[in-house]
């Protein structure tokens, strides 16, 4: 199941994408007179229950009346406004680490920052320049999990129960302002470096999330190619140790890493312009695009 915010003729539905088609959720359910929340992260904080309407509502005679191309709607990332930073994994690559210094810098522990909420954009929109603040932009692709329920002290055992479904970021990265302020916050949340989409798919529809190819293009030119089974923490324990005395809660958001590939490790490093398109592709999710603008 892939599940999408998205927009058409102004208004903001929940939507079911199947094949190149989106089923209107929201509307459906109207017509059937059936409850059904106002968000997507309003439907994940539901859980199960959630996916289980949106299923009986799309098996339903009136489905096709409130089935749209793809193309005629405007895809929001599928959480446009998280209710708190999102988590990200650094150097989770042995080879990423490599690129950005040398085998000194594959971590031993889990290294977490985060991106504000106001960076997030959905698929198709276009990644400010900010050339007024930097000049050393650069991609990540990167899989991302979303929590679907409330959780502290969650075990490595029991953390995937805990995985509502994936979906795609482009972690967008001012190198020189991260190399600038020795942190990371202001280098990874400039507004609109966070592109996310361009849906998410529920976690059955991905049985092993740590064997999916990954891949990111530049203009057409494969930047980055690897496997989530590279990962040096895998996705339980990123749960696990973030959720160690934080609540890790519903419609959370987790980037897992990126792989080797990155502008700043090529040599001479090479930064996006304006007019640059990035394509991040996840075996089992589908294709994030996005253009820098200016």
């Amino acid at each position: 199941m892939k599940l999408v915010s998205a927009v058409q003729k102004r208004d903001s539905f929940i939507g079911m994408v199947n094949d190149d088609a989106v089923i209107n959720v929201s509307a459906l359910a109207a017509s059937l007179e059936k409850k059904m929340p106002q968000t997507l992260l309003d439907g994940i904080q539901q859980g199960e229950e959630f996916i289980s309407a949106v299923q009986d509502l799309v098996n339903s005679a009136k489905a096709a009346d409130y089935t749209y191309p793809l193309e005629e709607v405007h895809l929001l990332a599928p959480i446009p406004r998280p209710s708190k930073n999102v988590f990200c994994i650094g150097k989770n690559y042995r080879d990423h680490a490599i690129e950005m210094g040398s085998e000194a810098d594959i971590p031993e522990d889990i290294m977490v920052f985060s991106k504000a909420p106001t960076a997030v954009i959905g698929h198709g929109e276009g990644i400010p320049s900010h050339s007024k603040v930097t000049d050393q932009l650069d991609y990540e692709g990167e899989l991302a999990v979303v929590i679907g329920k409330t959780g502290t002290g969650i075990t490595k055992e029991e953390a995937m129960d805990y995985v509502f479904g994936y979906t795609i970021i482009n972690d967008i990265t001012a190198r020189d302002l991260q190399q600038k302020h020795k942190q990371f916050l202001l280098g990874k949340s400039l507004d609109g470096t966070c592109p996310m989409g361009p849906w998410i798919v529920h976690h059955s529809e991905i049985p092993n999330p740590e064997n999916l190819m990954i891949e990111t293009k530049v203009n057409g030119e494969v930047r980055q190619k690897g496997n989530t089974s590279e990962f040096i923490f895998d996705i339980r324990t990123m749960i696990a140790e973030l959720s160690k005395g934080m609540t890790l809660e519903a419609g959370d958001i987790i980037a897992t890493g990126t792989p080797a590939g990155v502008g700043k490790g090529m040599k001479p490093p090479v930064f996006l312009q304006a007019g640059d398109t990035i394509e991040i592709s996840i075996e089992g999710i589908g294709t994030l695009r996005n253009e820098i603008v200016e």
